[in-house]
């Protein structure tokens, strides 16, 4: 029985292959109408430029704090035992379809080349009224690719608003990707303890930038006042007791939105005040560097001539500061390499063996953007499609680039769309 069961997802397998690979085609026929101002867009952004001097990477200094801990229990004793990503899992009531059964609108959201391999779409309702942000998987977590036994993908989602209209809420689905054919998941409200841990908010941010490491997830906190990162502990997971649309402490227990779960902040990183503070607005993680780094870009519009920065924190080595970063006496992540990139306008970074991987959004909502990949010593490229060879091939709406090291994929979201692509199949495109 499980012969044929492994034969019947090895056929299914290649049949969604093949079915990727003929959305590509018909993605690379569409890529010929696109018209010739898009076919033109950004031009060549060239090479990195090194930030090197105290006044161009102290503004980008991030200072550490961590919510007590006498804040922490105290929630945790009113809402009971927390959990970890397991439960979660074992909680997954909710599943993705896989590029068969998403519509040919969402199957526009993929790349035109290169080609994804996996892609899957949320479900309409219960994505309604929400935004697609960043992706990190259980490959960013740990070393061996695995949270325990389990294969997971994490997927941020956004409401705009404040959280005096009930709005500014953030929420990541706990995706079971053991099995890829079949995606799972389960919604967990990220919050922010108040009071003194005697109530909770929810997190007011654009969740652009999430990277997953060791037992700590660091989210980006746009809208969130001075702060730059929350912080929260993949073992501290508190469960909701009451199905509402309301966040916090009500009557009866805690409730999430309608979420399962709750995670709240156990820490964050805040700006400097100094001139030329960036906030990070994307992430990623970078395991070929030694430490391994947090990899963080700031947006710069791209109607002008302002350069955008990249740069990346080390993280601890500390066994007390798992999943941290590293940082100095006086408590400042400080910055272990920077450089400052002409291509405006850009979203997603992903950095891996001294390359940097730059996605620029979609000029006109719909389109196709770019993906840039760039250095210190030879000029950017960016993949060709289309009877007109424009360089807008990429997603036009990715927020993320997540690297599995483990399978070689790069897992990224566009709109209800999340997809795979090979780092290998990207570096090809180039040429």
């Amino acid at each position: 029985m499980k012969q044929r069961g492994r034969h019947r997802r090895q056929k299914r397998g290649r049949a969604l292959r093949a079915f990727l690979a003929g959305t590509a085609i018909a993605l690379t026929a569409a890529a010929t109408m696109i018209s010739a101002s898009q076919a033109t867009v950004a031009a060549n952004p060239g090479t990195l430029k090194a930030l090197t001097s105290a006044a161009e990477t102290d503004p980008l200094r991030l200072r550490e704090s961590q919510v007590p801990q006498g804040s922490l229990d105290r929630l945790s004793s009113s809402m009971g035992r927390p959990v970890g990503v397991s439960a979660v899992l074992d909680s997954a009531d909710r599943s993705l379809r896989d590029a068969t059964g998403c519509t040919a609108g969402e199957r526009r959201a993929l790349p035109v080349a290169p080609a994804a391999t996996a892609a899957y779409c949320w479900d309409t309702a219960d994505t309604r009224s929400w935004r697609a942000g960043a992706v990190t998987t259980s490959g960013d977590a740990d070393d061996d690719g695995l949270w325990g036994t389990n294969r997971v993908i994490l997927s941020a989602w956004s409401r705009t608003g404040t959280t005096a209209n009930g709005g500014g809420l953030a929420r990541v689905a706990f995706v079971d990707a053991d099995n890829l054919n079949r995606l799972t998941y389960s919604w967990v409200l990220l919050a922010v303890p108040v009071d003194g841990g005697r109530d909770y908010r929810g997190l007011v941010s654009q969740v652009s930038g999430m990277v997953w490491y060791q037992n700590k997830l660091l989210v980006t906190a746009s809208g969130d006042g001075g702060d730059a990162l929350y912080v929260y502990d993949m073992n501290r997971v508190q469960r909701a007791t009451v199905d509402s649309s309301l966040v916090g402490k009500v009557r009866g227990g805690w409730s999430a939105n309608g979420a399962q779960w709750v995670l709240p902040a156990v820490g964050s990183y805040r700006l400097t005040s100094e001139a030329g503070a960036a906030r990070p607005d994307y992430l990623s993680l970078d395991r070929s560097t030694a430490p391994d780094s947090l990899v963080a870009s700031e947006w710069v519009s791209g109607d002008g001539d302002t350069a955008g920065r990249l740069w990346r924190y080390d993280f601890s080595g500390d066994p007390g500061r798992s999943g941290l970063l590293a940082t100095d006496t006086g408590g400042y992540a400080r910055v272990a390499e920077a450089y400052a990139t002409k291509a405006s306008g850009s979203g997603p970074v992903l950095s891996y063996d001294s390359q940097w991987y730059l996605g620029r959004a979609a000029e006109t909502e719909g389109d196709h953007g770019t993906l840039w990949r760039q250095n210190g010593s030879t000029p950017a490229k960016a993949a060709r499609c289309g009877a007109d060879e424009t360089r807008s091939c990429w997603s036009g709406e990715s927020e993320s680039l997540s690297y599995w090291e483990q399978t070689g994929d790069v897992w990224s979201q566009s709109g209800r769309t999340l997809f795979a692509v090979p780092l290998a199949s990207i570096d090809r495109s180039l040429g």
